[in-house]
């Protein structure tokens, strides 16, 4: 049985790889729940923080704990923003629908970009939860997707660390 933890572990593992691929120095923080970052990854003098988030369910649940009845979707999103630091990238990791012997899809971006469309969602309103591919089936939304741009590269990589 795969459980959250195994999808974190699993996700980590893969972040950590890909980064090392691209010929990236990979450190991870040791002990369990650190704040705001998994792994340390240098190359020559740039040096970024990276928060991993998996997922097998087709999205990322990260404001929740912030949203209070009194409180609004983007109010929320903006207290998750204030925790994170400029130098700190999400790498988000999507296993649904993914066979074993297959690299799941991998998704970098800057907590400014996530915060951003987590705010667009749901035509504006926003929501609790980023996810890589919502169909909605009300009419009045249009569909929440995670941008192709965001698909871990080492281009990509390299606009993050501008």
């Amino acid at each position: 049985m795969v459980n959250s933890w195994h999808v974190s572990v699993a996700a980590e593992s893969i972040t950590a790889f890909l980064f090392a691929r691209i010929g990236f120095d990979v450190s991870v923080q040791y002990g369990a729940n650190q704040p705001e970052y998994d792994l340390m990854v240098s190359k020559g003098d740039n040096i970024m923080k990276v928060s991993v988030k998996g997922s097998r369910d087709g999205g990322w649940g990260l404001t929740q704990g912030f949203k209070k009845e009194v409180v609004s979707y983007h109010e929320a999103i903006d207290l998750w923003l204030l925790k994170h630091s400029k130098k700190t990238i999400f790498s988000l990791v999507q296993f649904i629908g993914v066979q074993i012997n297959e690299m799941p899809r991998v998704y970098v971006a800057s907590p400014y970009e996530v915060a951003a469309l987590m705010k667009n969602a749901r035509n504006g309103i926003g929501d609790t939860v980023l996810r890589e591919k919502k169909v909605w089936t009300k009419a009045q939304y249009r569909d929440d997707l995670i941008p192709s741009k965001w698909i871990f590269s080492e281009q990509r990589i390299n606009e993050l660390l501008i």
